[in-house]
Parts: C-alpha cells; sequence; structure tokens
C-alpha cells in the first residue's frame, strides 16, 4: 500500500514531492514510524534503523515544537490529510524546516496508517510560488495566453483570450489553430506557429491581425510573442504563445504617423490645389476608403471667402482605395453643386463637422441626399469636417467607409478634425501667397511692356518667363524705344532680389530709362545715369530702415543698346550684365565683346560704349541671366546652347525665340527670364536723302530748294511747305547761333523726320515772342506745324529733329 501510494506522486522533475525527490515516510495510528525511504534519510540523517518502530514524536520533533506537530496531527486526524510547513530535528541535533503532506491510508478498513511526503520548505515554497504564477497566467493574467499541440490544435487558453476575443475558453480546445480568425489572419497565425514548432526559434513581438469570422467588422491588433514547449527529453509539446491586444495602441500610433505625415507633407508647395489633392491622398487609406476636399470658389482663386457662404464650392481633391483619381483637369478644378439637405452643405452653412458612423441602406436615397456625392453606393460611414482658419470656413474634407469594416468612431472624428484644422492653415498660406502673388504678377505686367510699338528699325521677338520655383518677384525687364531718326533703343535689366520691392524699383528704372532715352543720351551715359538713380534709392531704402534681407534693392544690372536702320550701326553698353549674342546673317554667331561695366549702384566707375556694324537680317539677342545661370546648368553651357539655337538667322523670329526657351529653359525656371532677340532692318537708300550746307545766309534758300525737290520726288508734295519752313529756320538758327556747318537730313519711313545738325552743344530753347520783336518765333512755329521735335547730342555736335506723320493734310 505504500508503494501503491508512493507510485501516486508527481513524476514532474521540478515537483518537490516528485517521487524521485520527496522523502516520504509512514506512520501507524499511534505514531510509531513504520515505513522510511532513502531520501528522508539524507535530509533528516536517520537511517531506517535508526526510526522504524519508534515514535516519530520521539526521534524528529524537538519538545519546543510539539505543541505545533500535535496541533497539524489532530487536524491530519480529523480531515484525513494534511498539507504544511514544519520545524524537524535533524539526527545531529539542527533543526529543518520541512514542508509535509499527509494522506491517510487504510488496511481492510480496520488497520488505519498515515502516508507523509516530505521536501525541503525552501523548495516548497519556490514550487509554491511556480504553480501560483502558472495558476496566475491562465486566471488573472491580463496577456492572452494559447498553447497549441503539435497537431497545430489548440490545447488550452487563459480568460484574457476569453476577454480578448468574447469568445468562451472552454470553446477554444480542440480547435485547430486560428479556427476562430478570418481566412487571412488564420493562415498567418498557422505559419507564425508551425514555423516555431520547426525551428525552435522563438518569435518575440509579432504584430498580428485577429479580425474574428463572428465579428469580421471589428478590427483587433495583437503583439504575439511564441515559443516552443519540450520536456525534459526534448520530446515537443506544442508551442505558447502570449498574445496581448495592442488595438488601441495600434490605432493610437497610426494616428500619430498620420498626423506626422500630414505635417510633413501637406504645406509644402504653397498651390490651393496641390495642398488640397495632398491632404485627399493622405486620408486613403490611412483613415478613410475615398476622400474629398471642396474648397469655396473665392479660395481657389486666391480670394477671402465671406463669412456667409456664397457661391460655388469646387472640388481640388479626391483619392480612392485601390486606384487613385485623377485631378482636376484645370487648376481651379470641377464645380460642385451639395443639395441643402446633404452634410457637406450644412457643415460649410454651420463649420460643424457632421459623423454618421452607420449609413442606413436608404440614406442615400433620401430626398436631398442624392447630391452627396458618394464614391460608391456601398458606403457604409461617413465624416464631413470643415476646413476652417482664421474663423473663415474656407471648404470641407468628407471621408467614406465602404472596403474598411469598421464604422467611423468619434475618435476618428477628433483626428479628421485635427487633421483638417492643420491643413486648412497650409491652404490658407497657400491662398494667401495666390493673392499676394497675383497681387506681385498684376503689379509686374503693368510695369512691363505689353506691345513692341511701331518702328522701322528692327523686327522683334519678346519672351518673359516668371520663376516657378523661387518665392516672389523677380526685377527683370526688357524694352523696345523708338527713337528720333527711325533709331531704336533695345534694353534688358535685372534688378538684384526679389519681391515687391524689387518689381516697384524694376518698374522705376524702367521709367528712368524711357526719361532719359527721349533725350537722346548716349549708351554709356544713360547708364551713368540709372547708376545715380539706383544709388539713390538704396540710400532712401536705408533711411527708411527697409532692410529685409530678402527684398533689399542693393543694385541692377542693364544692358542698353541703339541700333540705326540708315548707318547700321549698333551703340551698346551695359553694366554688369551677360554680353549679348550676335548672329551676322550667315548664320555665325558670338558673343559681343563688350567692356563689363559695374552693375547699377556701385557708383563713381564709368561706362563705356562700343558701335558695331551690323548687317541687315542681323539677330542681336538681350537676355538675362536666369536664361543661362539655372543651377542645374554651368553658364558657359548655357551660353553655348544659347548660341546653338540662333545659329538660323532666316527662320521666322518667333519661332527662334521659342527654339531659345525650349533649349535653355527648364518647365519651373528657378529665376526669372527676360528674352529679347531682335533682327536689323536698313532703311532702303532712297528713302533718306542728306545735304551739307556752309554757314551763309543763303543756306536757308537752298535748305527750302532741296527740301520741295526731294518731297516732290517721294510723293509728298502736301507736306513740302512745312517741311521748307521746318529746315530754314533750323538751318537758320545753324547759321545764326552755331557757327559752323549744317547737315540737312530727310529720312521717309513710318513718318517723315526732318533732321538738322551742327557742331554746337547749345542746347535750344523755344520762347514765345511779343509782337513787336523781329525773331525768336523759329522753334515756336516748328514745334506748333509738327508731330514731335527734339535734340540729341553727339560726341561732334547736337541734331533737331522733327517729325510729321506721312497721312497728314497738306498745312
Amino acid at each position: 500500500m505504500v508503494e501503491k501510494r508512493m507510485t501516486e506522486l508527481s513524476d514532474s522533475h521540478d515537483d518537490p514531492f516528485a517521487l524521485h525527490l520527496a522523502a516520504s515516510a509512514v506512520l501507524d495510528d499511534r505514531g510509531v514510524v513504520v515505513g522510511w525511504n532513502r531520501r528522508a534519510q539524507e535530509l533528516l540523517g536517520y537511517p531506517d534503523t535508526a526510526v522504524i518502530g519508534r515514535p516519530a514524536f520521539e526521534v524528529l520533533v524537538d519538545p519546543r515544537d510539539l505543541p505545533a506537530v500535535t496541533e497539524a496531527a489532530a487536524n491530519c486526524r480529523r480531515a484525513g490529510g494534511w498539507f504544511g510547513v514544519l520545524t524537524l530535528r535533524h539526527r545531529d541535533g539542527r533543526l529543518v524546516e520541512m514542508g509535509l503532506r499527509a494522506h491517510e491510508l487504510s488496511r481492510g478498513g480496520r488497520v488505519r496508517e498515515w502516508f507523509l511526503a516530505g521536501a525541503l520548505a525552501v523548495d516548497v515554497l519556490e514550487w509554491q510560488r511556480d504553480r501560483a504564477v502558472l495558476d496566475g497566467l491562465y486566471r488573472q493574467c491580463p496577456i492572452g495566453l494559447v498553447i497549441h499541440g503539435p497537431d497545430l490544435r489548440i490545447l488550452r487558453v487563459n480568460r484574457a483570450i476569453e476577454r480578448f476575443s468574447g469568445v468562451p475558453a472552454a470553446d477554444f480546445r480542440g480547435l485547430p489553430t486560428g479556427g476562430m480568425l478570418l481566412p487571412d489572419d488564420a493562415r498567418k497565425a498557422v505559419d507564425r506557429v508551425r514555423q516555431v514548432m520547426q525551428t525552435g526559434r522563438p518569435l518575440v513581438y509579432s504584430e498580428q491581425f485577429a479580425r474574428l469570422e463572428r465579428d469580421p467588422a471589428r478590427e483587433r491588433v495583437a503583439l504575439v510573442s511564441s515559443f516552443r514547449m519540450e520536456d525534459p527529453s526534448g520530446r515537443i509539446l506544442g508551442v505558447a504563445e502570449m498574445i496581448e491586444d495592442i488595438t488601441e495602441r495600434h490605432r493610437a500610433q497610426r494616428r500619430l504617423a498620420l498626423l506626422d505625415q500630414v505635417g510633413s507633407r501637406i504645406g509644402t508647395t504653397l498651390d490651393v490645389a496641390e495642398t488640397a489633392r495632398e491632404l485627399a491622398e493622405v486620408m486613403v487609406p490611412h483613415l478613410a476608403d475615398h476622400a474629398s476636399v471642396d474648397l469655396l470658389q473665392p479660395v481657389t482663386l486666391g480670394e477671402e471667402p465671406t463669412r456667409a457662404l456664397a457661391g460655388p464650392v469646387v472640388r481640388l481633391g479626391t483619392c480612392s482605395v485601390g486606384a487613385q483619381q485623377p485631378g482636376p483637369p484645370h487648376p481651379h478644378g470641377e464645380p460642385v453643386e451639395f443639395g441643402p439637405d446633404t452634410p457637406q452643405a450644412g457643415c460649410l452653412a454651420e463649420g460643424r463637422p457632421v459623423l454618421e458612423p452607420v449609413l442606413p441602406p436608404d440614406w442615400f436615397s433620401a430626398e436631398g441626399r442624392q447630391g452627396a456625392h458618394a464614391p460608391d453606393l456601398g458606403a457604409h460611414s461617413l465624416i464631413v469636417v470643415p476646413l476652417a482658419a482664421r474663423g473663415l470656413v474656407l471648404g470641407v474634407m468628407t471621408l467614406w467607409r465602404s472596403r474598411h469594416p469598421d464604422a467611423f468612431e468619434a475618435d476618428d472624428l477628433t483626428l479628421a478634425q485635427e487633421l483638417a484644422s492643420r491643413a486648412a492653415v497650409a491652404i490658407d498660406n497657400a491662398r494667401r501667397f495666390t493673392q499676394q502673388q497675383q497681387t506681385a504678377f498684376t503689379l509686374q505686367s503693368s510695369l512691363l511692356p505689353r506691345a513692341v510699338p511701331d518702328q522701322s528699325a528692327v523686327e522683334v521677338a519678346l519672351r518673359y518667363l516668371p520663376a516657378g520655383a523661387a518665392p516672389g518677384l523677380g526685377g527683370d525687364w526688357f524694352d523696345v524705344i523708338p527713337l528720333s531718326g527711325a533709331r531704336v533703343a533695345l534694353v534688358v535689366g535685372d534688378v538684384v532680389g526679389r519681391g515687391i520691392h524689387a518689381a516697384a524699383t524694376m518698374g522705376r528704372l524702367r521709367t528712368a530709362v524711357h526719361t532719359l532715352a527721349s533725350l537722346d543720351l548716349e549708351p554709356d551715359e544713360v547708364l551713368s545715369r540709372l547708376d545715380d538713380l539706383v544709388n539713390l534709392l538704396a540710400a532712401e531704402q536705408e533711411a527708411a530702415g527697409e532692410r529685409p534681407v530678402d527684398e533689399q534693392v542693393v543694385g541692377a544690372t542693364c544692358l542698353y543698346a541703339v541700333y540705326d536702320p540708315v548707318s547700321g550701326r549698333c551703340s551698346v553698353a551695359r553694366a554688369g550684365h551677360p554680353p549679348p549674342v550676335v548672329t551676322a546673317p550667315d548664320g555665325q554667331v558670338a558673343l559681343l565683346d563688350l567692356p563689363a561695366g559695374p552693375p547699377l549702384g556701385l557708383g563713381g566707375l564709368p561706362f563705356e560704349a562700343r558701335d558695331i556694324e551690323l548687317a541687315e537680317g542681323s539677330l542681336l539677342c538681350l537676355y538675362t541671366n536666369g536664361l543661362i545661370g539655372e543651377r542645374h546648368i554651368d553658364a558657359d553651357i548655357g551660353l553655348t546652347k544659347l548660341c546653338a539655337a540662333l545659329t538660323r538667322p532666316a527662320d521666322a523670329l518667333e519661332w527662334t525665340c521659342q527654339a531659345v526657351v525650349d533649349s535653355l529653359v527648364p518647365s519651373r525656371p528657378g529665376d526669372d527670364v527676360a528674352l529679347l532677340i531682335a533682327r536689323t532692318r536698313m532703311l532702303p537708300p532712297d528713302n533718306v536723302a542728306s545735304w551739307r550746307l556752309p554757314p551763309e545766309p543763303a543756306s536757308a534758300a537752298r535748305a527750302r530748294a532741296l527740301t520741295s525737290a526731294k518731297l516732290t520726288e517721294w510723293g509728298l508734295e502736301h507736306l513740302a511747305f512745312t517741311t521748307e519752313l521746318v529746315a530754314s529756320e533750323l538751318v537758320t538758327n545753324v547759321y545764326r547761333y552755331a557757327g559752323g556747318p549744317a547737315t540737312l537730313r530727310l529720312i521717309r519711313e513710318r513718318c517723315l523726320v526732318c533732321e538738322v545738325g551742327d557742331t554746337s552743344h547749345t542746347s535750344p530753347h523755344m520762347r514765345r515772342a511779343r509782337t513787336t520783336d523781329e525773331g525768336g518765333r523759329g522753334l515756336f512755329l516748328v514745334a506748333q506745324m509738327t508731330e514731335r521735335w527734339g535734340t540729341r547730342y553727339t560726341r561732334e555736335g547736337k541734331t533737331v529733329w522733327t517729325e510729321q506723320q506721312l497721312t497728314g493734310t497738306p498745312v
């Protein structure tokens, strides 16, 4: 019977009461030892001969511990068994704390004995703690525990799994691994368990979607750690998995990631339409299956919306799960009409978000909701949030779920509002930037020439390309200015800096160039006067304290050329500007060798003009550094490309101009580009007549005769009387006040030009003569009888010129 009871002991390798570990003894009903094993001898020091047949109380119990042992024996008799810790006496006299189990034995119902199994109290307490931990894992641990057998069937789960799944723990026993999960999730669970079972390598913190077949609409996420179980002999017992429900943590991380993505991606372009598209794309698929962003039309135009809802709504951003829908066909998108009873209309009107967690099947068929613009009628959940910034509603963002099984919750609405709020600030910044850019471009376009004036000297093609990548406006400009004597001034300049100040300064310099051109100054003299003006502007700005780094005007570059179609001569000077490119009629291209000159604004340094001869049909290309100075190409490479694009001077000028742009200018240039290409013309010799007259009284009559004869030859007899009078008066002034020979020249082009030159630099003055004066009426008569008149100065003297319309009637 003793051996039978001993065989019932646990054979666990770590159970202190296991057969091979426990000390065992048998006492009769009087407490006399009748059985004693070897382990008992090892722990207490008594051989079986020293204890068998003697009372256990006498041999094993210290007198001081006798009351506790007596009480334990009494409890054991009443209950038929006992478990606890008692202090026993070792053979050498020391006391040993032992954990004891006592069970009643009977022999034929007449003789009663007691079977005792014991172990050191330290080992028993440690084993009890281990058993308590194991029991806690199944009953109290908040982390799920699943035991899989070698046949990939579930042996046991703890109560945490029951709470996590909502399925009683008993229902899991015998199920195949992943049996309650959706097929995709079940397949991943089986693969994970099989891998751990086969390799023995544990997996730590592996994320697993755990969507149950009984509740597929609810998304659950678990963090799984798996290890293989083996017995002491190495036999595989199965796989244990620790499963932690991290659904809320996963959602929080996803929301934080979405917030981070919105902050890093949205609002980097300062473009309203692009920002709206970015917002829609960020929402899908992280938060919604379909997203649309609709803005009030004034916002798309850069204008500030009114507080009262007015005007149409424009859809600028759309995105759907599966394939991103194409963007709007043009920057302002497609107009959208929301019915008065749609959530979007209510959100726009009141500025409040709308959450429809579950849409009933007939939701879309309700009157007024057909215009809700759902991506498909399978949508089952809806969020609409306003895009509001600075107290103004700019538009709405609509989110739908159709493929995603979970309905939108309050947390999703909070997240959508936060994302919409951040995006609205970016959209409003883009709107305000658009408004400022439009204002600036309007200012700039008003300062640039809108049309090339009529003139006979050159054929001109122009291009102005604003920077597409850099913020603010540049100060580039060009101009074509008709001058006296059928000449023309060609101007290209670039103000240093960007922004409104640069554009405004460009306008002031352009106006100044026109004024200086009307004085018929030489190119180097024009640049000297402009240099003084730039210095004055910089001084004014500094005195006013206007020194923003990105807008401060510190200088400018300019190139000024004057071409004379009568002589074919071109006088050019530059102030720190890239040199022009000249293409001869035979296609030979070369950079014009000009003194660089300092940029405008340095002050005190001279400028030098150079005269060149241009054959008829030559190309003169003037440009700003934005054409050749892009960051991605070297300036020398840019000049090489420019020269290559100008090798065919006979081609249509507009075609050549576009070829230059296509060759050198990217789709979004980093700097403003101004380009002016002029093809030279020569006036026919028959349209010009010139005579040199001596300084004598008879020269006036000679001038009248020559003028009359030439106008008759040209068929302009109706202008003879006026022109004879003008020529006579101007030649007479030379004789009276200049003291040298006079040069009379007539030019027939778009108007009739009469010029009289002399070697004097004295400026003529027009005055009103009194009735008693015998002279002083010459220039007054000239001014009254011609369309325009003026004086230009050269190094050899001056020339007084007049212009008359060829279509005029005889005076």
